[in-house]
């Protein structure tokens, strides 16, 4: 019974450490598609553009907005990039 309980705690620890891994680094993150947003614009995809949707993959939706935005993105425009790299499709 003893070895029951911890093969039971192995396994629940595993499963909260690979659960929470998935939350640290979004497996769907979607650069792509907000660069190509920024490029329907009319914006060159610039290492500050890629820069930008990054911050957007990682929740700074704010961040990113304002990083599109210097670089010339209109701001609708840039509120859309943001989010799908946050939320893809």
């Amino acid at each position: 019974m003893h070895t029951a309980a911890r093969i039971a705690g192995v396994l629940t620890g595993l499963t909260l450490a690979l659960g929470g891994a998935a939350f640290v680094a979004p497996a769907h993150a979607d650069i792509p598609a907000c660069t190509n947003m920024v490029r329907q614009t009319g914006v060159d995809v610039s290492d500050a553009v890629r820069s930008a949707c990054t911050q957007g993959v990682h929740g700074d939706l704010r961040g990113c907005v304002s990083a599109l935005t210097q670089v010339g993105t209109p701001g609708g425009a840039a509120t859309g990039a943001c989010r799908l790299a946050a939320n893809p499709p």
